[in-house]
């Protein structure tokens, strides 16, 4: 094969290499606000409804809440950092932590956060854990712990029953700790509102690697090299 055949035909093929490389890394349509009948899975406590009360503290019973708001996410870019959802802390009579006295403490509690890739038409689950924590209006020690489990896909990995129980190449990461922000972050409702969000990301196993990237790179560096000092000869 001649030298320029060779050449072009290196060229064409890692332009094809590039384009698939391209098209693998499109889209990707998910939601943690599974709460619609037609759905297998219900995230714990249900979108938008009470997670818990605290318990004790200077304002009794039931003086903070925990609430979880689901995730709709369409047509997300892959990869992108996702948002799973928020947790807001609300306490209607809660006062600083100049005073000195909690107003409201949490128990420990598990988080079980359900996930619907819409695109592969699978379901995973991240489980949280938190040995709970005392709340003021400007300060709150609650957090929660997704570790070690930290990745749903690909594949079958992290999937549970339902749908086609494959993320084929997408894989969803979260962030290992979710600290939940005081009271006074945020207002609505007509009490203090701290909006958490539980942060993370999704990729694919077809998105090429830097690596990938530059050792094609290079090749039409030197494939370009190659024909300038054909041409001079």
């Amino acid at each position: 094969m001649k030298l320029g055949r060779l050449i072009q035909f290196a060229l064409i093929a890692a332009a094809v290499f590039m384009l698939a490389a391209s098209a693998s890394a499109s889209t990707i349509s998910f939601t943690t606000a599974l709460s619609t009948p037609t759905n297998p899975y219900t995230t714990a406590f249900g979108t938008g409804t009470l997670i818990l009360s605290s318990t004790g503290g200077t304002a009794g019973v039931g003086a903070a809440t925990i609430t979880f708001s689901g995730n709709i996410a369409t047509n997300i870019g892959v990869p992108s950092n996702v948002n799973f959802g928020d947790f807001l802390l609300q306490c209607a009579t809660c006062s600083t932590a100049l005073a000195g006295t909690a107003d409201a403490t949490f128990g420990a509690f598990t988080a079980d956060l359900y996930l619907w890739d819409q695109t592969d038409n699978a379901y995973g689950e991240f489980i949280g854990t938190s040995t709970g924590g005392m709340v003021y209006e400007d300060q709150s020690t609650v957090n929660i712990s997704w570790s070690p489990e930290l990745q749903i896909g690909p594949g079958t990995s992290g999937a549970i029953a339902g749908g086609s129980g494959s993320f084929g190449p997408t894989f969803f990461l979260i962030n290992n700790q979710t600290g939940i922000v005081a009271p006074d972050s945020g207002a609505g409702g007509g009490a203090l509102t701290g909006d958490t969000t539980i942060g993370g990301s999704v990729s694919s196993t077809l998105v090429p690697e830097p690596a990938t990237m530059a050792m094609v790179g290079g090749l039409f560096v030197g494939l370009a090299a190659l024909a300038r000092k054909r041409r001079r000869s």
